[in-house]
């Protein structure tokens, strides 16, 4: 068996936003099948670590990026515990990784969820250089590196000349392994909370909505989409979920009459992507996957998403539950949304084959 550590440097339990529940996904998985220690941050729920040893070694505060105290707990640690292999989440603790890797003889994964200085890049940051060239520095220290892409591999290997041979796609996880039976007495029970009919078509939309790609795609909605929508004939609602919404848009008070709606910050976010018709996601920009249409998809809710959006995901393991419209063509998306509201087929089994966090955690201790 294994005996893996792995340091993840941000608060992940619970795990609410889509990185958070990558890390508790994938390594929740990876625990049921060996040894498996999490080096984490104070802040993190350590009841929720139920299939591997959770310790709290960095500290709470956004110096731990550059605490030098930290090499010296986690080294005694990763001796202690025997540890062969040392993944991190991230680059940003590249610097960690590699003095502990010439310390311990640990040898190093990266487990990206982006090609960092590209998102950076995208969102306008002028520091974006500087991170690419740390970025490559990192990876090139690496034994190997997990993409949850094939365009973030291929990245890496043409853009920041990292060996081929050690990179590899592990892609974002999902728990079920067939679409769920409840959808229908789930959409019942969200419009009977909502005060909505039943034969009203759920458009749904989520995220972290500070996060400049997530604001972008709102606004796109309310600008683009929506006014498209309301003379279309269709009898939809658009739902919208997530923290941190900015006081300009004042709850999206005034587009209630426009059939939209803010929900605000929800515990169950699964409830209401389960009872969605169609979820919205018009992102263009970022990087990565989207991990919300992922697990819209596994909850067999169609996505309407642009090109940009869809990076990552294969369509043909999503059959007709997945429609990719080119970025910027908000006709054709409308389009699209309409002519999906009533769509009735059902995400093919392949999709879970590849998208199970327990297939996932397989192949990767097969790389190991």
């Amino acid at each position: 068996m294994k005996k893996i550590a792995a340091i993840v440097p941000y608060t992940f339990l619970p795990g609410q936003s889509g990185g958070q529940k990558l890390i508790t996904g994938f390594y929740d998985a990876l625990g049921k099948e060996t040894e498996l220690h999490l080096i984490g941050t104070p802040e993190n729920d350590e009841t929720l670590a139920t299939t591997y040893q959770l310790q709290k070694l960095l500290n709470a505060s956004r110096l731990r990026y550059a605490d030098v105290f930290s090499f010296f707990r986690i080294r005694s640690y990763l001796l202690q515990h025997k540890i062969e292999w040392l993944f991190i989440e991230h680059p940003y603790l590249g610097w960690l990784a590699w003095l502990l890797k010439k310390a311990t003889g640990v040898k190093l994964v990266i487990h990206t969820h982006n090609i960092e200085h590209q998102r950076f890049r995208s969102i306008g940051k002028w520091w974006w250089p500087l991170l690419k060239a740390y970025e490559r520095w990192v990876l090139k220290k690496a034994d190997l590196v997990f993409c949850i892409t094939e365009e973030d591999r291929l990245g890496f290997i043409n853009k920041l000349s990292i060996k081929e041979e050690k990179c590899f796609v592990i892609p974002y996880g999902i728990p079920r392994q067939s679409p769920p039976s409840d959808k229908e007495p789930t959409k019942r029970s969200v419009c009977e909370e909502l005060n909505i009919s039943t034969d009203t078509k759920f458009l749904f939309f989520n995220g972290v909505l500070n996060y400049q790609p997530n604001t972008e795609a709102l606004d796109v909605i309310l600008q683009y989409i929506n006014p498209l929508l309301l003379t279309s004939g269709l009898n939809y609602k658009i739902l919208v979920a997530g923290k941190n919404l900015p006081a300009a848009y004042d709850e999206l008070k005034p587009w209630n009459d426009q059939h939209v709606l803010y929900l605000g910050f929800v515990n169950d976010i699964d409830r209401y992507t389960k009872a969605a018709d169609v979820l919205l996601n018009p992102v263009q920009s970022g990087g990565g996957v989207k991990t919300k249409m992922i697990e819209a998809l596994s909850l067999n809710t169609s996505v309407i998403s642009t090109e940009t959006g869809a990076a990552g995901v294969t369509k043909e393991v999503c059959g007709e539950k997945l429609i990719v419209i080119a970025d910027n063509d908000w006709n054709a998306f409308a389009s699209a949304v309409v002519s999906s509201a009533d769509r009735t087929a059902t995400i093919p089994a392949v999709f879970y084959r590849t998208f199970s966090w327990r297939n996932i955690a397989e192949k990767v201790l097969n790389l190991l």
